[in-house]
């Protein structure tokens, strides 16, 4: 199989040595989206509630590019900097997906790029 590189200007740019995506066969590996707005690569304002949501959008973005859509997600990892803020990630997935959910792990780490709180990557399988 062949390996194709997703990539789409209505997600962040990739701010370092990686790509939004890559897609082998019918699987899409996704790299992390943090809450940053793709035209202006900075970080969105406003409370945790905002980057849950910013970077659904962005993951939303790039599902898109490859040729899905967020439910096509079986895998999501969720990177949070504060466990606490959790529930909030519960609330704002429920806005994006409905039943069946992908599987999930929810980590709390120490420190995020661009000291953002919330960080996910995931598996498509379109």
């Amino acid at each position: 199989m062949t390996k194709q590189i997703i990539s789409t200007d209505k997600a962040p740019q990739a701010i370092g040595t990686y790509s939004q995506a890559v897609k082998v066969g019918d699987t899409v590996y996704m790299s992390g989206q943090i809450p940053l707005i793709p035209e202006t690569m900075e970080m969105v304002e406003g409370d945790i509630r905002s980057q849950i949501q910013r970077v659904f959008q962005n993951l939303q973005a790039v599902a898109n590019a490859a040729g899905g859509e967020l439910s096509d997600i079986v895998k999501l990892n969720i990177f949070l900097t504060d466990l606490a803020n959790f529930p909030q990630v519960n609330e704002v997935m429920a806005e994006y997906f409905q039943q069946p959910y992908p599987a999930r792990a929810a980590i709390g780490v120490s420190a995020l790029p661009k000291d953002a709180g919330v960080e996910m990557d995931a598996v498509l399988h379109l």
